[in-house]
């Protein structure tokens, strides 16, 4: 891992964050291989959208983390939309609504998707991690912990083409979150990246950024490890964790 000596510019800085997405972002996990190829059956299919929701709900508690120890408005006003995004408002429903609205057509109920009771112990403890994370550091370096987003729209783009080609229970509807996400992912992921560079010039930021864009990724990984580790490869599936043939 980059262990900086002396202050990047601001490309260096941004070129040493995508090289890091080149290297650890989860798209090239073995298990997303398997579900964007139709490798995968649809419980372990149901299995990923069930444990990918835990991360999904975790979001805004983790904006509201972050904008907590913001003092700029203007930042607060700008970060405040993420939360909208995947929370929704009234008129318009949100991320995670739409996360369920895939979970509802892989046929798990809704209350149990939500309950998270049926996921596995990897995920949650992950998913908290990165939560606790954003709590506990600067802006700055919590910030740079949503540069995954940089990576995400080709990820979503093969998940679409993928799924739609690979599995006659996936359609277009189902796959709602991901068109959307095509839009606002980027348009975050511009944001938080000029806000990095603007802000971390120090060795003591950079380092921290850096460091951050790792442990996210390695989030990220952590619950494709457990996913395959219970549903492909050994199968050990933990007591408690949704086990295949448990929602005909």
């Amino acid at each position: 891992m980059t262990r900086l000596t002396a202050p990047l510019s601001p490309q260096e800085l941004e070129d040493t964050l995508r090289a890091i997405g080149r290297e650890r972002y989860h798209n090239l996990h073995p298990f997303h291989h398997l579900l964007h190829g139709g490798k995968l059956s649809l419980d372990q299919v149901r299995a990923w959208a069930l444990n990918r929701y835990c991360y999904q709900a975790a979001i805004p508690r983790k904006d509201a983390a972050l904008i907590s120890k913001i003092h700029d408005r203007e930042l607060r006003r700008v970060w405040a939309q993420r939360i909208i995004d995947h929370d929704g408002r009234e008129q318009e429903e949100g991320g995670i609504e739409r996360w369920l609205v895939l979970t509802d057509g892989l046929g798990l109920p809704r209350d149990y998707v939500i309950s998270r009771q049926g996921a596995l112990p990897a995920t949650v403890f992950a998913v908290e991690a990165y939560v606790h994370f954003v709590a506990e550091h600067s802006p700055v370096v919590a910030v740079s912990s949503c540069l995954t987003e940089l990576f995400a729209p080709a990820i979503h783009k093969e998940r679409i083409v993928g799924m739609l080609e690979n599995y006659d229970f996936i359609d277009d509807r189902v796959l709602a979150y991901f068109r959307r996400r095509l839009d606002q992912a980027p348009r975050d992921a511009e944001f938080a990246l000029d806000y990095v560079k603007r802000h971390a010039l120090t060795v003591a930021d950079q380092q921290g950024v850096i460091d951050a864009l790792v442990f996210k990724c390695n989030v990220l990984w952590a619950q494709l490890d457990a996913l395959y580790a219970a549903y492909v490869a050994p199968g050990m599936i933990p007591p408690g964790a949704f086990r295949p043939g448990e929602w005909a």
